[in-house]
């Protein structure tokens, strides 16, 4: 297998200063942009969504569990006894004890489906998954925030019984979220996937092979 280059002490440090400084850009830059996305406007989300959960049938209201933010993951409806492998690792990667941490905060997790109840609590089971896992099936919930059969990330905001998204992202954006992407990401051989630049020689695989 290729290796990286092995230089002395003094040019690796070099090298890796060279690099902090483009890391230091890079952060600065993530910052102004959260900073612009604490600013973005709102939009009202009124229609009278029933969702099917495991304690009965709940609204998004009641979703937020008393809490005023809600994050909710849309996980991809694929049929019956098909699930989608990039958000069944998206999901393997949600920490359970950083919920607990959210909900300090005022923010409530839960992940949704078009998928029937009975189908996502038989998945959960099989994954060993205790995150909250609703279904949206026979609603427009999916479609009204423009995932349709995808997958994506909104965040809401609670007024009273009001209920506004603050933000959506979906694709690499929710990509940026998956801890062991990150720590790749870290890593001299990267994510090993074939989309990635790597130096010749690097050792890649199709993204889900």
């Amino acid at each position: 297998m290729v290796k990286p280059e092995i230089v002395s002490a003094e040019q690796w440090q070099q090298a890796r200063d060279d690099l902090l400084k483009a890391e230091k850009e890079v952060t600065r830059a993530q910052d102004a942009l959260a900073a612009r996305r604490r600013r973005l406007p709102m939009v009202r989300f009124d229609k009278p969504y029933v969702f099917d959960t495991p304690d009965g049938p709940r609204s998004l209201t009641d979703l937020f569990d008393g809490r005023n933010e809600l994050v909710v993951y849309q996980f991809m409806d694929r049929g019956p006894k098909h699930y989608c492998p990039g958000c069944t690792a998206f999901t393997d990667n949600v920490p359970g004890h950083a919920l607990p941490m959210l909900a300090a905060r005022g923010i409530t997790w839960v992940t949704v489906s078009n998928m029937p109840l009975a189908q996502i609590e038989a998945y959960k089971a099989e994954r060993g998954w205790t995150l909250p896992f609703v279904s949206s099936h026979g609603t427009s919930f999916s479609d009204d925030c423009g995932a349709g059969n995808g997958f994506m990330l909104s965040v809401f905001l609670r007024d009273g019984d009001d209920v506004y998204r603050t933000y959506s992202t979906t694709a690499r954006g929710v990509d940026r979220l998956v801890f062991a992407a990150s720590i790749m990401d870290l890593t001299a051989y990267g994510r090993m996937q074939d989309w990635e630049d790597s130096p010749e020689g690097w050792p890649q695989h199709p993204t889900y092979g």
